[in-house]
């Protein structure tokens, strides 16, 4: 079992500049209008890729939040078999892999799918979401961040 080296709390206190960008780059993407639920796919898809228990995990609840169906967050690993996800589903998780294996570039068939999905503006800002998160998965796995527990709904019994 692995241990945390740090936490996500002690980032936010050792580098508050870089939180705090990385944080603001994370949020022009909803604030320019996309579709929350497929933000976080894509984020849970990178964080998935990097290898980021605090963020897969912190993308799965963020999920569950807005009302996202368990069938598709359990499949978002295999999307390609699943039925449940969009045409622009599929563009954008395309789009996110390819960011995030950056390796071999972005194919011309993947920026065309994307690039039917969405308007030059929306990809952008979905680049802009899909490199944030690879920022963050960047910082939660080189510290190991504890991935957060779940909540329980208020007035739960304890277990």
């Amino acid at each position: 079992m692995s241990h945390a080296r740090k936490e996500y709390k002690d980032f936010m206190a050792l580098a508050p500049e870089a939180y705090e960008v990385v944080l603001a780059l994370g949020k022009v993407a909803a604030a320019a209008g996309i579709d929350k639920q497929l933000l976080e796919l894509i984020k849970l898809r990178a964080s998935q890729i990097n290898g980021c228990a605090f963020c897969v995990q912190y993308h799965i609840l963020q999920s569950e939040s807005l009302g996202m169906s368990a069938d598709k967050l359990n499949l978002v690993v295999v999307w390609r078999e699943a039925p449940q996800f969009s045409p622009r589903e599929r563009a954008a998780l395309a789009w996110t892999e390819a960011l995030t294996l950056l390796s071999g570039g972005v194919s011309d068939e993947v920026y065309a799918q994307a690039s039917a999905e969405f308007s030059e503006k929306e990809l952008a800002y979905l680049t802009s979401a899909v490199a944030s998160i690879n920022v963050w998965n960047r910082f939660g796995a080189a510290f190991r961040w504890t991935p957060p527990a779940r909540q329980k709904p208020v007035g739960a019994a304890a277990s």
